[in-house]
């Protein structure tokens, strides 16, 4: 009887053996999953429920921007003095004489030439020798305003003066003295008429500038008693 080979004894047993283990993890692995208390899902895909995707820049809102503004043309000139006509004759009436005098001074402080009446009253005397103490009325473009007028007549001469706590002055002329002290000046604003009457003895006249970064400078304009401005700030 032929000796048994040793392979061929061992193949076999080997063949069984690994069927065996292999039946045996199967057995296993089933028994686990079937005891596990967790749900299927878990440790599958993770939920989504909560969370969310980048969040979206927020829209930013357009802040206004501050408007530049032109600036007004600075005045190359000075002032004009106003031409006042009717000028009577060197030998027409003293009294005549001394309310074109009060007229054309008013007409001159106030910037421009207009419509003026001066009243006062016993003037007619005035040439009579000796002083004369007057008080008289001053009406320029409608405005009225008086004023104390002194008259030393001689036989061949008068002297005379005309005092006033109050002038008038237009707009216009206050506006230009505010662009020649304020540089950079978009707008104007006066609190006043076209023509006003003003105590050059008082605070003066309020004026607001806008300046070409939109912002606005309080001002006063004060007026002398020969119409001469002085601006300053407030």
């Amino acid at each position: 009887m032929p000796a048994l080979s040793l392979r061929g004894i061992m193949t076999p047993s080997r063949t069984k053996f690994g069927v065996a283990v292999f039946g045996l993890s199967a057995l296993l692995v089933f028994l686990v999953a079937g005891c596990s208390d967790s749900s299927p899902d878990a440790g599958g895909t993770p939920s989504t429920t909560g969370s969310s995707g980048p969040s979206a820049p927020a829209s930013s809102i357009p802040t206004a921007s501050t408007p530049t503004l032109k600036p007004l043309p600075v005045p190359s000139k000075p002032w004009p003095t106003p031409s006042v006509k009717g000028e009577p004759a060197s030998d027409a009436p003293l009294a005549r004489r001394i309310r074109f005098a009060i007229s054309k001074q008013a007409q001159i402080t106030a910037g421009r030439a207009a419509t003026t009446t001066v009243n006062c009253p016993g003037i007619d005397k005035a040439e009579t020798a000796g002083k004369h103490t007057l008080t008289c009325t001053v009406t320029y473009a409608g405005k009225s305003y008086t004023g104390e007028l002194t008259v030393d007549a001689k036989q061949y001469s008068a002297t005379y003066k005309f005092t006033s706590d109050s002038v008038a002055i237009v707009r216009a002329k206050v506006v230009d003295a505010v662009l020649r002290t304020v540089p950079g000046a978009a707008k104007v604003t006066c609190t006043m008429d076209d023509v006003a009457v003003v105590k050059h003895t008082a605070d003066g006249i309020a004026c607001d500038v806008t300046t070409t970064a939109n912002a606005v400078q309080p001002y006063k304009a004060q007026i002398s008693g020969n119409g001469q401005v002085l601006v300053v700030k407030a």
